[in-house]
C-alpha cells in the first residue's frame, strides 16, 4: 500500500503577479497528482493538499527552491489515502479572509511561540489563551481554559476584540488550526493597543505533531474530507455534544439543506433521524440534499474545471507552434 501525506502550510510573502504564479503552480500540482485547496494572493500563499509522500516531498522542495518561500513551514501528517477529491488553486484578495488588508504580517505580528514554549507558558496566571477560529471549529475542540469568541467567520474578529478589554494587562496567546489566522489576529491586537501578544506557531496541528497535544480538548476541525482529526494523545477528552439530542458526539456534519449548510456535531442516530439536517424546517426544504450518512457534500464547481483549462492552454500552445 502506498503512503500518502497531508500538507498544511501558509507563507506571507510578496507575489507580484498572482495570476501568472497560479497558472504555473496549478500545473505543477496537476503534474504531481496533488489534490486540495490552495489560495494565492499578492500577500502570499495558504494551502492544504494531499498526495503520495513522494509527490508531497517534491512539492515542498519545489516551493522552498523559490526564495520567496524559503522560510515556509509545512505541517506534515500521514494518511492512508487522499483527503481531498479535487484540486482548487485560486487567486483571492487575501490568503485568509479577514478584511485587514492594511496589515502586513512580515512587518508586524505577535511573537511566535513554538509548541514546546506554548506548552510551558499556557497555564501561567498572567496568560490568556485566545481561540481566533469560528464557532463550529472551537465547538468541537479547543484548548483547556481557552477564551472563545462568538464568530461565524474570521472576518468578524476585529469587531469582537472589544470583549477582550479585561485582558489588556495579560499576555495574550492566539491560536488557530495552522497559524495563518493568528498572523493578522495578533497583529490587529497589537495595533489595538494590547501590549504583549503571542501566537502559537504552526497552530493546533503543529502542537499535536510536536508535543502530543496535551490539554487540547476534543478534536481539531480541518478543511478536508477528514473533517476532524485527533490532536491529543496524552489526555484526550470529547467536549462536543449532538446538536439534536445533546449526547456527547464529535461527529461533524453539514446541514443537508444547502441554504443553511450549517456545520454542527450530530450523533449517527440523529443523523438518520433528521436526514442530515439541523432542524425540522431544514428537513422539509425542497432543495435538501440526499443524506448518505456522512453529512459531507462537495461544493458546486460553478464551471471551475482546472484540468480542462490546463489542457486547453497546452493545446493552444501546441497550435501556435504548428503555425
Amino acid at each position: 500500500m502506498q503512503a500518502y501525506s497531508v500538507l498544511l502550510y501558509y507563507h506571507y510573502t510578496r507575489i507580484e503577479n498572482p495570476e501568472d504564479f497560479r497558472e504555473a503552480h496549478h500545473q505543477f500540482c496537476l503534474d504531481h497528482q496533488l489534490k486540495g485547496r490552495i489560495i494565492i494572493a499578492e500577500e502570499g500563499i495558504n494551502g492544504t493538499i494531499s498526495g503520495l509522500e513522494v509527490d508531497c516531498e517534491a512539492y515542498m522542495q519545489h516551493l522552498r527552491k523559490d526564495e520567496r518561500f524559503a522560510g515556509i513551514d509545512f505541517k506534515v501528517e500521514s494518511h492512508p489515502e487522499h483527503t481531498f477529491q479535487k484540486l482548487y488553486v485560486r487567486v483571492k484578495p487575501e490568503i485568509v479572509h479577514s478584511g485587514l488588508l492594511h496589515i502586513n504580517p512580515t512587518q508586524k505580528t505577535g511573537k511566535h511561540l513554538e509548541p514546546e514554549d506554548f506548552k510551558k507558558m499556557k497555564d501561567s496566571e498572567d496568560v490568556v489563551i485566545l481561540d481566533v477560529r469560528s464557532n463550529y471549529e472551537h465547538e468541537v475542540g479547543r484548548f483547556k481554559n481557552a477564551i472563545t469568541l462568538d464568530i461565524n467567520h474570521f472576518r468578524e474578529f476585529p469587531e469582537k476584540i472589544k470583549e477582550l478589554e479585561a485582558f489588556r494587562d495579560k499576555k495574550i496567546i492566539t491560536y488557530c488550526t495552522g497559524g495563518v489566522k493568528c498572523e493578522k489576529a495578533s497583529a490587529y491586537l497589537l495595533e489595538s493597543g494590547f501590549p504583549e501578544v503571542y501566537q502559537l506557531h504552526g497552530g493546533i496541528v503543529k502542537y499535536g505533531i510536536e508535543t502530543g497535544g496535551e490539554d487540547f480538548e476534543g478534536k481539531c476541525y480541518v478543511f478536508d474530507n477528514r473533517v476532524v482529526t485527533e490532536i491529543n494523545k496524552v489526555n484526550p477528552k470529547v467536549i462536543a455534544t449532538c446538536h439534536i439530542c445533546g449526547t456527547v458526539s464529535d461527529r461533524m456534519v453539514n446541514c443537508a439543506n444547502p441554504i443553511c449548510n450549517e456545520h454542527f456535531p450530530m450523533c449517527e442516530e440523529c443523523g438518520w433521524k433528521m436526514d442530515g439536517t439541523c432542524s425540522e424546517e431544514c428537513k422539509t426544504n425542497p432543495q435538501k440534499r440526499t443524506y448518505d450518512g456522512t453529512g459531507l457534500y462537495q461544493k458546486e464547481l460553478n464551471g471551475y474545471q482546472p484540468e480542462m483549462n490546463s489542457l486547453n492552454k497546452q493545446r493552444n500552445k501546441y497550435l501556435q507552434n504548428e503555425k
